[in-house]
């Protein structure tokens, strides 16, 4: 599934073709996908609105119309691109929502397992409101961290996979943040010291920051809206990376699961 930094990237690489068009049309196929409102209402209320900003919030697209907000969620396989109207796509086969602007030019939701969902709303707490705080956020500071991680006895794998606990870390960065702060992924979040939360709290933001520099992690599904690859995955330090050597001692990363998701850690640097 997408996570922080490859949805920031969709985010960004969408806002100069989309920011002042207006929706002409909508059209889908899997009724599923639309979350909310139901179809027919969802049509009527977005036709006839103009983009005027696209932003992230956790793993949430968020598309600022004129009076409502569209919301995306790509979940495991979703991609969204901008075509030109009659112009086919290898990814077309799984487009199951599309809208169609008023420059001739399509927003295509293309998603070949259909869990994705958009949603029209013009509250976006309703859907929001449960998520954490934003980690790369100015107003996050270590402090913060620190206060809301005392507050459990979790695995700290799964604690940073919780959206509720932090929002936008996935099973990816979630790994190359532990790995960052040479701490194990199956320790209880209340036997850190306060030194092992801070260095935590500077690896999660490194980690996702590098992952932004690197235009995400193009691992599975994930793809940027002009349909090519980020280059995160090159340079990630140990996820995927089971049985090659520790960029750090050169010991051979294992893989274990935690929280049911495969976990890469280095059993020398993270004791």
């Amino acid at each position: 599934m997408p996570e922080l930094p490859e949805v920031e990237t969709i985010v960004r690489n969408l806002r100069k073709p989309l920011i002042g068009r207006r929706i002409i049309s909508m059209w889908y196929d899997w009724e599923k996908t639309i979350h909310s409102p139901e179809p027919t209402d969802f049509a009527a209320r977005i036709t006839g609105q103009t983009i005027q900003s696209i932003n992230r919030r956790a793993k949430y697209i968020l598309c600022e119309l004129n009076h409502d907000v569209l919301v995306i969620h790509l979940k495991m396989t979703g991609r969204l691109y901008v075509a030109d109207a009659g112009v086919v796509h290898d990814a077309d086969r799984w487009v199951h929502f599309q809208l169609d602007l008023d420059n001739g030019k399509q927003l295509r939701f293309s998603d070949s397992r259909k869990f994705g969902k958009v949603y029209l709303t013009n509250n976006i707490e309703t859907i929001t409101s449960k998520l954490g705080p934003e980690p790369l956020d100015d107003s996050f500071k270590q402090d913060d961290f620190l206060l809301r991680i005392r507050r459990y006895q979790r695995t700290i794998k799964s604690l940073l996979l919780d959206q509720t606990f932090i929002a936008g870390i996935g099973n990816i960065y979630a790994d190359e943040a532990l790995f960052r702060a040479q701490i194990h992924p199956q320790r209880q979040s209340d036997t850190l010291t306060n030194d092992e939360i801070q260095r935590l709290y500077g690896a999660i933001r490194n980690a996702l920051n590098a992952g932004i520099d690197h235009e995400g992690a193009s691992i599975n599904w994930y793809r940027k809206p002009d349909g090519s690859k980020g280059a995160s995955q090159d340079y990630l330090l140990v996820y995927g990376k089971a049985d090659q050597p520790c960029p750090r001692c050169g010991m051979s990363i294992k893989k274990i699961r935690v929280a049911q998701r495969g976990t890469h850690f280095c059993p020398n640097c993270q004791k």
